[in-house]
């Protein structure tokens, strides 16, 4: 039975993805700073990764086959200066996987570390982040791709595009959207709606995440993503009619984020080749 570590995993997206994990049948280590849902075959490993005197092996006998690494603070919040804090954490502790002989190593991207692109963004487009979570991101995989050469271990980066779904947990603008519409708002300050993005459902990216850390021959840069634009706008106001809420999009009220695309998705044929499609 394979034996995944995973990071994060009682986080907004970890922890579905720790339940797919679950029910592949494999054998979970989940690790985060709170125990989170008890799942059949998943060990629960309560410690604080970026500490210096973390070791796996005060937890588990054996080496794990894979490490999903997600664990990941503020990741909605793209100028928090935690991300540049916690770089050097997360690299740490990548290096303790692959020095800990871990042969196969995804971690959790975002496509927030490509910046500004209009269009697909593919495995082979030019990263200039333009936020502080951009430029972590970007520069983690830069060096754990480059480490992970030369140790020789299979290394996947997952990059994540706009995520939705289980939204009252989220920092989301779709959570903030429901929180907003429970405490009685009935309009909702929102951008100019037309900015084109790549929406995906955290089940459905938990689904793409398992199905790649459970297999070795895709690697490198893998876009978990629809492939498939769609306008904010249209996006939110869907979102609000299938949930009911009765509240209205007041368009206009905030700018455009300067770095921000009018249109960008991701470039899906590798997930589609993980996935069989």
């Amino acid at each position: 039975m394979k034996t995944v570590l995973i990071t994060g995993a009682s986080g907004y997206i970890g922890s579905h993805v720790t339940r797919a994990l679950a029910k592949n049948g494999v054998r979970v280590i989940a690790l985060d700073q709170r125990k989170g849902e008890e799942l059949e075959g998943v060990q629960w490993v309560v410690a604080n990764l970026f500490s210096d005197e973390f070791a796996l092996s005060d937890y588990v006998d054996a080496v794990p086959d894979v490490c999903l690494h997600m664990a990941w603070r503020n990741g909605f919040d793209h100028n928090n200066e935690s991300h540049m804090l916690d770089l050097s954490g997360h690299y740490r502790f990548l290096l303790k996987m692959m020095n800990l002989g871990v042969q196969q190593i995804a971690v959790m991207g975002s496509m927030h570390e490509v910046g500004y692109w209009e269009g697909a963004i593919a495995e082979d487009t030019p990263c200039n982040p333009q936020s502080l979570y951009g430029i972590s991101k970007d520069s983690l995989r830069r060096a754990f791709l480059l480490e992970a050469a030369r140790k020789g271990v299979v290394a996947q980066w997952l990059r994540g595009f706009y995520i939705y779904g289980d939204d009252e947990g989220s920092q989301s603008i779709f959570g903030k959207i429901i929180r907003a519409a429970k405490a009685g708002e009935t309009h909702f300050p929102f951008t100019s709606g037309k900015n084109k993005y790549d929406f995906l459902s955290v089940q459905e990216l938990s689904e793409q995440i398992a199905a790649c850390v459970l297999q070795d021959e895709v690697a490198g840069i893998i876009n978990c993503c629809s492939g498939k634009p769609l306008s904010l706008g249209e996006m939110i106001e869907r979102f609000i009619a299938d949930h009911g809420l009765n509240i209205t999009l007041d368009y206009g009220k905030y700018p455009d984020r300067p770095y921000d695309s009018p249109g960008v998705w991701g470039d899906a044929t590798k997930i589609d080749k993980v996935l069989g499609r």
